[in-house]
Formats: structure tokens, C-alpha cells, sequence
């Protein structure tokens, strides 16, 4: 479905299509972390010759070396690439000049009061601007608010005095990674393009539909692009929320919250099953719809059920903290003192990726109410906790004897669950790790 089947293509737009469909453009990719990195990897395996942008150095040298650094990047793909002269980084944007096509991928965290930060895509795309050329297309990736690529991008690029539509294109495709997702990743996942103008979109497409095997759904503006990504984590956020406070309230009530939402998945229309947890993590669902509820006001309109979601997503680790006490307390032990063995520290199963983890205000809270606590994670070897770096151990009967408690917080694949279940003490399951399989006096779950 396409808005834009009647447009006209201007020559320089005719082109650069042309080029991009014949893989004879070269294409840029600002910012190589969790997005920006398995991009500018299929784009080369594609056939693009690719050039990647960062400004962390190490960054850089680690893909000129060919030594990957993002689990859903395969290391051979990464290391043929960049020898066969397909993929190399650079912090130096003056290469700008050399690509025909540019995908910034680059962080847009919130600020302390869980406002938008867009110091890094502002920076990016003013670095752009003093180096690009008629026939470039400027893509943003990074999840944002309504409005950025056409009220701060835009104004920016069109500083150059190159116009936009004619002789340089901009739209916004939000990136869709799944991190540890086995069946979708950024080669099948089907896209969303909005350009500012039809001839945008069309160009921004014609990238697209060169690299990945994914369907490419143009929409009429980068504003609609924009909001359907806050629409697809926003629902996520509040259908997690809800599941959250079911399990809050089954808990209260003495009912399996994992049986009751099995039950109702039984219905085969009307329902889509949700799981509670120890809180949200990633860069995504616990961070975009504060960017819809930050834009919300400059309408005067209050998203109240998107900060509902949000204030029970973010109050599950003290959930956790409270069952934690109470297993304890049925053991006639206090927090104070006690040895806590947390498995995982990533956000979710089988990643390495702790970014906004609950785990890390779960931590917080153990070390404020004096548990004696360690962390084990197959995935993370080290983490940074309040300013600080943390080694994670290894999980072994000797430290599941030791502990007094131990915390399912990441049900990685690896975790011996067996031997979990022979050996500790006591288990706080906050993932449901045992499928509802698991009956045993000391095993307990949210």
C-alpha cells in the first residue's frame, strides 16, 4: 500500500534510484551500536559498497579489524566484509562527500526529566550537512518524537542551500530490531518510510527494497513514520503494564498470574498474551512513548494511560524487592545480611545488551537493604552499576549453595535450570523460567 504511485521523479532522483537498485552507490551509516552496526552489515552483504560513522574510536577500529561487538552481528559476516573491502568505519565525516545515501542510527536517550535528548542526532546531521552533495538521500532511523525529521533535520540540511525534494532527499524509517529474536532480524523485518516529500519517499524506498528481503511500506509523511513507531512500543508498554498489574494483584489474591494469562491465550481472537517481569529494559518499550507523552503537551493533551503503564512498569524491581523480603522472611531471615545470587543481568533472555535493565535498580535496592548479593550472566561479564564497574560470576553449585535467595531475573537459554532447582535454597522466578512445571516449597514466582 503506497501513498505516492503518482509521483514524478525529478532527473537527480531518477538517478540516484538508479544507482541505489544497481548497487552502485555507495552508502553511509552514522552511528555503529546496536542499530547502526547489523545495518551497515547488510547493506555490504547486499552488495552497497558501505562506510560506517562514529565518534567513539574504539568503535571504529574494531570494525576496520573486523571484530564484531553486537550479538546480532555474525563475526565471519563482519570479517569478510570489511577485508573484501565492502565495509570500513570512520570517525572522519568528511567522507561524507563519498556516499550517495546516509542512515543515522545514533542514540536519542530522555534526559533526567524524561525528556527528549536529541544532542546526538543534532550533531550528526549538522556534521552531514558541511559535507554532503546534490543527489544524497539523508534517512534517520533513531526512534524519536513526531515532527524531528521535518522540524529539526530538515531546517538544518536546508542550510546548505540544496533543495529538498529536488536535490537532496530526507525521510524518517524507524529501525525495528528485535535483539535475540531468532526468527526476525534486520534483513526480513518489513520497513516503514515516510519522506518529506513523495520523491523522498520513493528514494528512501528504492534503499530499502535494495537491501532487505522485508516488505517496504511507504507512508505519506516522516510524521507518520515517526508515530507508528511510539504506537508499536507504546503498545507493547501498556499491554506489559497491565500484565504487571495482574500479577501484582494475583499475588495479593494467592493466583498464578503465568496460568491465568495461559488460559486466556486459549481464546483465538480478541486476545494477545503479555507476560509480567521484573521491569522493562532496552532502548525501546521503557523509553518511546515518554517521547509521545513529552510532544503530547505542546498540544495541551495529557497521555494518561501511557504514564499509567509507565509508573507500574517502573515501580515491578521494588515488586521484586518485596517478594524478595517476604521469601526471605519465610526462611526467618532478613534482607539485611543476606547472600542474593541474581541470574542475568540483560534486559532479556540470551543478549548482552543491559541498557535500562530492571535488574540494575533491583541491585540498587539489594545493596540500600544490606543483602550480600552477586551476579551471574553467560552473556555479560562485566556491567556498570552507580558509576561503577561490577564482574559477574560464574554459576556453579557451589555459589547456588551459597546463596540464600536466588533471583531469576533473566531467564537466559544457558542457566542450568535443573541444577537451579536441585541446589538453592530458595527461588524467586520473576520470568516463569519452569513453565508452570515447577512445584517445590521454596520456589516461588512474582
Amino acid at each position: 500500500m503506497t501513498k505516492t504511485k503518482s509521483i514524478i521523479l525529478n532527473h537527480t532522483a531518477e538517478q540516484l534510484i538508479n544507482k541505489l537498485e544497481t548497487k552502485k552507490a555507495t552508502v553511509g551509516v552514522v552511528g555503529l551500536g546496536y542499530v547502526g552496526l547489523p545495518l551497515a552489515v547488510e547493506k555490504a552483504k547486499a552488495g552497497f559498497t558501505v562506510i560506517g560513522f562514529d565518534v567513539q574510536e574504539e568503535k571504529v577500529r574494531m570494525v576496520n579489524e573486523g571484530n564484531n561487538y553486537i550479538g546480532d552481528v555474525v563475526q565471519e559476516d563482519l570479517e569478510s566484509l570489511v577485508f573484501s573491502e565492502k565495509l570500513k568505519a570512520t570517525a572522519d565525516y568528511t567522507f561524507i562527500r563519498d556516499v550517495d545515501a546516509v542512515a543515522i542510527c545514533v542514540p536519542t536517550p530522555l534526559d533526567i526529566y524524561k525528556q527528549p535528548n536529541m544532542e546526538y542526532v543534532k550533531g550528526s546531521v549538522e556534521a552531514i550537512s558541511k559535507y554532503m552533495t546534490a543527489g544524497t538521500l539523508i534517512v534517520l532511523e533513531s526512534t524519536t518524537y513526531p515532527g524531528t525529521t521535518e522540524e529539526l533535520i530538515k531546517p538544518i540540511l536546508e542550510k546548505s542551500g540544496l533543495i529538498v525534494g529536488e536535490d537532496i532527499f530526507i525521510a524518517y524509517s524507524p529501525e525495528r530490531i528485535d535483539p535475540g529474536n531468532k526468527d526476525f532480524n534486520t534483513k526480513n523485518t518489513p520497513k516503514v518510510v515516510g519522506g518529506v516529500t513523495g520523491i523522498c519517499t520513493k528514494v528512501a524506498a528504492a534503499m530499502y527494497r535494495a537491501v532487505l528481503d522485508g516488505d517496504v511500506h511507504e507512508v505519506s509523511s516522516p510524521a507518520v513514520a515517526e508515530m507508528e513507531k511510539l504506537l508499536e512500543n507504546t503498545f507493547r508498554n501498556i499491554n506489559i503494564g497491565l500484565a504487571n498489574e495482574m500479577a501484582i494483584l494475583c499475588n495479593k489474591m494467592g493466583i498464578d498470574v503465568w496460568e491465568v494469562i495461559d488460559a486466556a491465550a486459549t481464546k483465538p481472537y480478541g486476545f494477545m498474551a503479555f507476560y509480567p517481569g521484573p521491569g522493562l529494559g532496552g532502548h525501546c518499550i521503557p523509553i518511546d512513548p515518554w517521547y509521545l507523552t513529552w510532544k503530547a503537551r505542546e498540544y495541551n493533551y495529557h497521555t494518561k494511560l501511557i504514564e499509567t503503564a509507565g509508573e507500574i512498569n517502573d515501580s515491578m524491581p521494588d515488586f521484586v524487592i518485596q517478594r524478595c523480603s517476604e521469601i526471605l522472611n519465610e526462611q526467618k531471615k532478613a534482607m539485611n545480611g543476606s547472600k542474593v545470587l541474581v541470574l542475568g543481568v540483560a534486559y532479556k533472555k540470551d543478549i548482552d545488551d543491559y541498557r535500562e535493565s530492571p535488574v540494575l535498580p533491583i541491585l540498587e535496592r539489594l545493596t540500600k537493604y544490606g543483602a550480600d548479593w552477586e551476579v551471574s550472566d553467560p552473556h555479560v561479564e562485566e556491567f556498570k552499576l552507580e558509576g561503577e564497574m561490577v564482574e559477574t560470576v560464574m554459576l556453579t553449585e557451589e555459589k547456588l549453595e551459597e546463596a540464600d535467595l536466588v533471583v531469576i531475573a533473566t531467564n537466559h537459554s544457558e542457566f542450568d535450570y535443573e541444577l537451579i532447582k536441585s541446589t538453592a535454597k530458595a527461588i524467586l522466578d520473576t520470568r516463569n523460567s519452569y513453565d508452570n512445571a515447577y512445584e517445590k516449597s521454596v520456589y516461588y514466582k512474582l
